[in-house]
């Protein structure tokens, strides 16, 4: 099973690179460049969750712990067989013990912390620190596309939520440790949207495709959500047979994924479509708590019950699916369904038996197998409204003489935001915020944290007195919490708003702190779209 898994993985990206792709006119969510970005956000994605996880099973000293990060260092073997597919077997060898530096400075946080080792738990952070210097600088010098000041902030990003979701676990704050979770999972996937679109415009022949497509762009938003939805079911599990005291808040992030698939599915079919979709999906993560409440009583007759019920419930959900799209066959998607029922179950039957050898494989193939499923629901969609999908139309590239001079690349940098949606794009490349852009009081406000990696400005908060600081190139932002001004190289100067902190993210007026960092910002009041522009 693990070993069917693994190896998936490690070719999908040399596969890529060979299999040769059929021409289309119609919009697809297939391609090398498109499947580029899901296997990044995959890998990706599943690492953060992966962290997480063992961070907490760590500092819990749970029998699993040493399960779950082998399960993580199967997770770094896929990535740096991913890097090596792309960059060469030397690049991989490189890339590896750099990757698996910071997992194991997390182990040593998570051990400082326990035993209340202060200089410990600095001289991890310090390592951290250092690590995500070492770990830019490895990107930026394979590929010309990657920044490395906007790849060191970007790590950084990753850094802070994984501490703060460990930190907040520590302090049994658990809505706040399964928030940063959630955020740490989406924020690679954004991290993967940059390296692949880095990638297919380093080496443009062999990831043809369209990364910023509609269609590409429904792919990865599946994908995020199935993903998750796997790995969250498996966690809760956990919790639940567990009795651990943040059962409820694995369950309501659960519950949380649940409300975004039903909002995918409504904006494909209508909110009638989703109103009858979410009962039905809800029905089964239901079932499976009833499985493990039986598992924990022992009691044999509600376990067949639940997996009665469960059975049932694959009927009524391959019903709504081939309903909705008449290119999703029901019997196929009922097998589908099977399978994603059969791999919970089995991951949690060894957890509840302490038989912790095969609980993460399991575990990793209930994950990507929810990326066959996305795949397959995607481009079923694609295939039923070709028209919603259809992509911008692009000018083809100019050629020039060899003997021209070149000028430099005077091509403005272009990011874009809209009032009210979590998308950001960054020079067509579109990645999903955990927050959105937000108006108060005539004021345009945008989160910090992804304007600074758009951007690519390093970040700096001081908590105890509420202090964030922004770098970019010779420009430094400086500005506090609630308060009506902001220093640059030192200047004080007015925001004309305070900065606030809503929905767990610290926001910013736009205007005043992208124009100090040389920023152009464009402004639509009709459609509430933000364009930041920028010439090198």
């Amino acid at each position: 099973m693990g070993k069917r898994l693994a190896k998936s993985i490690s070719v999908l990206l040399v596969i890529l690179l060979l299999v040769p792709t059929l021409a289309s006119a119609a919009p697809t969510t297939q391609g090398k460049a498109e499947d580029l970005r899901s296997a990044l956000g995959s890998v990706l994605g599943e690492h953060a969750l992966l962290a997480v996880i063992a961070m907490q099973k760590g500092y819990d000293g749970k029998g699993d712990f040493a399960q779950s990060a082998a399960a993580l260092g199967a997770n770094t073997d896929d990535l740096t067989a991913a890097i090596a597919s792309v960059y060469g077997a030397e690049a991989g060898a490189a890339f590896k013990p750099i990757w698996a530096s910071h997992i194991g400075f997390f182990v040593d946080y998570v051990t400082a912390v326990k035993s209340g080792d202060a200089a410990g738990k600095q001289k991890a952070l310090d390592n951290l620190d250092a690590y995500r210097v070492q770990q830019a600088k490895f990107f930026a010098d394979a590929n010309p596309n990657l920044n490395q000041a906007t790849i060191e902030a970007g790590l950084k990003m990753h850094i802070d939520h994984l501490l703060s979701a460990f930190d907040s676990y520590v302090a049994k704050n658990y809505t706040q440790a399964y928030s940063q979770a959630d955020m740490a999972y989406k924020h690679m996937y954004m991290t993967g949207d940059a390296i692949a679109g880095a990638i297919v415009k380093q080496f443009p022949a062999q990831f043809p495709g369209n990364l910023t497509s509609p269609s590409s762009n429904l792919r990865s938003g599946l994908d995020q959500i199935l993903g998750e939805h796997a790995i969250l079911a498996v966690w809760t599990m956990q919790k639940g047979i567990d009795g651990a005291p943040d059962f409820q808040n694995a369950a309501a992030l659960l519950s949380k994924n649940t409300d975004e698939l039903t909002a995918a599915v409504s904006s494909v079919y209508g909110n009638e479509a989703g109103a009858a979709f979410k009962p039905i999906w809800a029905s089964h993560i239901g079932f499976l708590v009833d499985y493990v409440t039986a598992t924990g009583a022992k009691n044999t007759a509600n376990q067949q019950l639940a997996k009665t019920n469960l059975a049932d419930y694959i009927v009524k959900q391959a019903t709504f699916f081939a309903g909705a799209n008449p290119n999703l066959p029901q019997a196929t998607l009922e097998a589908g369904l099977r399978e994603h029922i059969d791999q919970l179950i089995s991951a949690f039957d060894g957890y509840a038996a302490g038989n912790y050898a095969n609980v993460y494989p399991t575990a990793r193939e209930a994950y990507h197998h929810m990326f066959m499923f996305s795949g397959a629901l995607g481009e079923a969609i694609v295939k039923q409204f070709p028209a919603k999908f259809e992509p911008a139309t692009t000018t083809p590239p100019t050629t020039t003489d060899p003997g021209t001079p070149t000028m430099p690349d005077m091509t403005p940098q272009v990011i874009k935001l809209k009032v009210g949606s979590r998308t950001v794009t960054v020079d067509g490349m579109a990645m999903t915020m955990d927050v959105s852009p937000l108006i108060r009081n005539n004021t345009t406000y945008i989160p910090l944290r992804y304007l600074a990696e758009s951007v690519g400005a390093e970040v700096k908060y001081t908590k105890s007195s509420k202090t964030v600081q922004l770098k970019q190139g010779g420009a430094a932002v400086t500005f506090q919490i609630g308060q009506d001004a902001f220093w640059v190289n030192g200047a004080k100067q007015s925001l004309g708003a305070v900065a606030i902190a809503e929905n767990g993210r610290t926001q910013i007026p736009v205007r005043a702190v992208t124009q100090a960092l040389g920023w152009t910002v464009g402004w639509s009041a009709s459609s509430g779209e933000i364009t930041l522009t920028k010439t090198p």
